[in-house]
């Protein structure tokens, strides 16, 4: 009996070795097979880690009176006087507001605008004018803001700004576009849109892409039309799609886009213009006031991750649709 048992244990340790050994050889394929995409990885971990991980330690900035001189670590703690500051200023309404609103405008108007641009150009046939198109929408996306900037300020001058000569044609007054507070959030709406619906639709169209054919095909025996087809058939294939990228740009709700409004704004417009991102960018760099355009920023941040979990749930609740 005893030899009997110490058999059975020779052949069950023997099988778990050999179970151990066929697990570790199957690892190391799967390792082997996929180590080039890891490796293709490294400089995006790398890329978040160096500028987004560690400059998470200067947070603390944020709860102290930061010194130059004495350096992080040897600057007084004062806990939440710069959030108290930052509350108690009226001026701080007017850009949180003026933040939002942008915003939300850009957010209103550039997902439709999107999804329309890649619904149109998914429906031309010749394969050549499609991607011409297509070319030509995203082409402007490569175009830094600076040099966006100085074009429309030139195109919308009102000494000789092809857009307010077209006006003066039409026996029209010249409109200050870029100094007038009645029409500079609009300016930012609209040129935003020029830059960047084309290279939204990039997305779009490889959920197009995606779609089983078939429900086209059984769409137009039941005798569909192309506008119900892509009412019935696209659309709805493309709402998960949709939902992820609004939920990812709420995200930037709070962030209006610091490069547009830097290049494009003035005094002159300060009230419907500034946003926190030239807010704290003056106060960080013109008035060396670190600690206080740190409170700002991560009071930006803490509303951006409230409004992309409260977005989420309400998507997951109501849609049926979440990013997790």
């Amino acid at each position: 009996m005893a030899r009997k048992e110490t058999e059975n244990t020779v052949q069950v340790n023997g099988g778990r070795t050999r179970e151990k050994r066929t697990m570790s050889l199957h690892t190391q394929a799967v390792i082997n097979q996929y180590l080039p995409i890891w490796l293709m990885l490294v400089p995006v971990f790398a890329y978040f880690f160096v500028f987004k991980i560690l400059p998470m330690y200067g947070i603390q900035m944020a709860f102290k009176d930061f010194n130059l001189m004495k350096g992080l670590s040897g600057s007084k703690w004062v806990g939440l006087k710069h959030f108290k500051k930052l509350f108690n200023d009226p001026y701080f309404y007017r850009i949180f507001r003026n933040t939002v609103r942008i915003s939300l405008l850009s957010l209103i108007t550039g997902i439709p605008a999107e999804i329309i641009l890649a619904l149109l150009i998914n429906e031309l046939r010749h394969v050549f004018y499609k991607r011409i198109v297509q070319t030509i929408s995203y082409l402007p996306h490569f175009i830094s803001w600076v040099v966006v900037g100085g074009m429309f300020t030139l195109l919308l001058s009102t000494q000789g700004g092809a857009i307010n000569e077209i006006i003066k044609f039409f026996g029209g007054t010249p409109i200050f576009f870029l100094g007038d507070t009645r029409y500079f959030v609009g300016t930012v709406i609209v040129t935003r849109l020029w830059k960047s619906v084309g290279w939204g639709t990039i997305i779009y169209l490889a959920a197009i892409a995606g779609i089983n054919q078939e429900m086209y095909e059984s769409a137009m025996l039941d005798g569909a039309t192309r506008f119900q087809r892509i009412w019935y058939v696209t659309l709805p294939s493309l709402m998960p799609t949709i939902v992820m990228l609004t939920i990812m740009s709420l995200a930037n709700i709070l962030s209006a886009g610091f490069d547009q409004i830097f290049n494009m704004y003035n005094q002159a417009v300060y009230p419907v213009a500034d946003i926190i991102d030239t807010y704290v960018y003056r106060q960080g760099f013109e008035n060396a006031n670190f600690s206080y355009s740190t409170a700002v920023g991560l009071f930006n941040s803490v509303v951006s991750f409230f409004m992309v979990m409260t977005a989420n749930w309400a998507s997951r609740r109501f849609v049926k649709y979440s990013m997790w």
